[in-house]
């Protein structure tokens, strides 16, 4: 019952923490998603596994309109990176999210974390998605949606861009199972991609998504992202 009610507390916690970044994304307070709103309002491990959740989207109204973030922010997002390295034998999908909030991490606060600007830091290999089915892609990169921003170049974002046709199909499917959080992720990645097909309709479809699913903060999050997308540009 103990361990329900704490799962329960942390899907709260990360429902909170999304439906601050949509606000944000929608032109909302970015202080108020940086610090000051749902996470100072959570207890300091609550906050910390709350935000290894969400992961580098926490901070993605920042990096879209390359603004500050509060110092708030930035610390419990650093004690999340700091609280939870990967394990030797981590899943490649774990080693990349930490990887991605490092190199949030390293945009937005480059100067207290000790590190130059724009060292990325070391990044880990791809070749689990290689041979990847496209449905097994689809999946691997929805859960991998924060890597999907504008000028974002690492081996991950680079396989998206060789497929766009395997992830428009990823995300067909996704919406005919009602996988709204899926869909939304591979509607993120596909608004950054070129050679779309235009049968898509990816923005009826977006809408879609966001109709049936919107519900949900984190399919929210998505699918503001790709909107705020739209005018930021696509990968360099």
């Amino acid at each position: 019952m103990e361990q329900s009610g704490t799962s329960a507390l942390l899907q709260g916690a990360v429902q909170d923490l999304s439906s601050d970044v949509v606000s944000a994304l929608r032109g909302g307070d970015h202080v108020r998603v940086a610090g000051t709103g749902a996470v100072d309002g959570l207890a300091g491990g609550l906050a910390v596994a709350a935000v290894r959740v969400l992961g580098a989207d926490l901070l993605l109204p920042h990096i879209l309109s390359r603004t500050p973030a509060a110092p708030e922010a930035l610390t419990v997002f650093r004690q999340t990176v700091e609280a939870f390295p990967p394990r030797a034998d981590a899943a490649p999908i774990v080693v990349w999210s930490h990887w991605a909030m490092s190199r949030t991490l390293r945009r937005l606060d480059a100067p207290q974390a000790g590190s130059p600007a724009g060292d990325e830091g070391a990044e880990p290999e791809a070749g689990w998605l290689d041979e990847a089915t496209w449905p097994f892609l689809t999946h691997q990169l929805a859960v991998l949606a924060p890597l999907a921003v504008p000028g974002e170049d690492c081996a991950v974002a680079r396989v998206a861009r060789s497929r766009p046709v395997d992830l428009a199909r990823g995300f067909v499917r996704a919406v005919r199972r009602r996988d709204w959080q899926q869909a939304a992720g591979a509607g993120r990645w596909l608004t950054l991609l070129d050679g779309v097909p235009d049968t898509l309709g990816l923005e009826t479809g977006l809408d879609f998504v966001e109709l049936m699913g919107g519900s949900d903060p984190r399919v929210a999050l998505q699918v503001e992202a790709a909107r705020a997308m739209r005018w930021t540009g696509a990968f360099v």
